[in-house]
């Protein structure tokens, strides 16, 4: 967990645990910083952007972990804020947006690394440093991925039919995982539905490079299957929240008596701002596939969350299906 080629802790750093320890044991971040020495600062129950900023600044951590929901709102409500201390940010949970990573490379100057894992897999399995060898100018794109298996681990994609897919950044399957701190099976549950040959059964659907960079396009159960072909939500959702007017954006599948499903685009727009669905589809327009574009959107006060930052979709798809979401459909 702490080797250059994952959290690269040294007995220097501080760090500034804002991710709930209850969840995947906060990253393995605090057993990490114990096993070399390094410093731990625990913001308690205070995760909203102004008092982060004002424990950053007292405290003057050198690292921290965070989802991107806590980030984004440093972003917009602390923009002012002094992270000048951090040398980066590991942050996970869910997918994040390039644009995030941008604006805290131009905002604050503090690189934001993405991560994955599970508690499944105690917990980390992937991380983003780009390659050494990565030109500048490309930096980016492996930062955008979702991470580079660490070591340790063994990675690979099936299929619908379980068949093993190649690393070839194409192929599209469920990702399994195995290893020495991989789970091979779950407390007083015998039941094998989660497990292939040996292989946990992420539920993340996605791609791996040749280089082992894997690219997480959604979870199984939010992937939306469209007139037979598959739609990320994840990738809508990050191309709409790099509209300047877009504080948050949430996309489900909702039945569709034509495509079998749909996108449904939950949209949340900055204080002050303005943007209409016309011109969110047209943002969309050759950053997308054009059939993956909604048709229906809702622009709603806040994207519900779970106890850990991410959005609730399940709490949106009822929501959709109570007939609770105001929708306006451009075609």
């Amino acid at each position: 967990m702490t080797s250059a080629q994952t959290l690269r802790f040294s007995e220097a750093e501080r760090v500034l645990l804002i991710v709930p320890q209850f969840h995947a044991n906060a990253w393995g971040m605090p057993y990490a910083a114990w096993t070399v020495g390094a410093d731990l600062v625990m913001p308690q129950q205070f995760l909203q952007a102004a008092p982060i900023a004002d424990v950053i600044a007292r405290t003057r951590p050198t690292v921290s972990g965070a989802v991107p929901t806590v980030l984004n709102d440093v972003l917009h409500n602390q923009p002012d804020a002094d992270l000048s201390s951090l040398r980066y940010i590991v942050c996970g949970g869910s997918a994040v947006p390039v644009s995030l990573m941008e604006a805290f490379d131009d905002t604050f100057g503090v690189e934001v690394v993405q991560a994955w894992g599970m508690t499944e897999t105690s917990p980390l399995g992937a991380i983003a440093w780009p390659p050494r060898r990565a030109a500048p100018e490309d930096r980016m794109a492996f930062r955008a991925k979702t991470g580079r298996i660490m070591p340790g681990v063994e990675v690979r994609i099936c299929g619908d039919d379980d068949a093993v897919l190649p690393w070839d950044g194409e192929a599209q399957g469920e990702i399994e995982i195995r290893g020495p701190w991989i789970t091979a099976g779950y407390y007083l549950d015998p039941t094998d539905e989660k497990f292939h040959d040996g292989w946990l059964r992420t539920g993340d659907v996605g791609t791996i490079a040749p280089g082992g960079f894997i690219q997480i396009s959604d979870r199984a159960k939010d992937v939306i299957k469209s007139g037979g072909e598959w739609i990320s939500s994840v990738d809508l959702e990050n191309e709409l929240m790099g509209h300047p007017a877009v504080l948050e954006a949430a996309v489900i599948g909702v039945p569709d008596e034509r495509w079998d499903e749909r996108p449904v685009a939950c949209v949340v727009l900055g204080d002050g701002q303005e943007a209409s669905a016309a011109a969110l589809r047209d943002h969309l327009a050759g950053r997308v596939a054009s059939w993956w574009v909604p048709e229906r959107w809702a622009f709603v006060d806040e994207i519900p969350k779970t106890s850990v930052g991410k959005f609730d979709k399940k709490v949106l798809r009822g929501r959709h299906a109570d007939g609770e979401l105001d929708l306006t459909r451009i075609d």
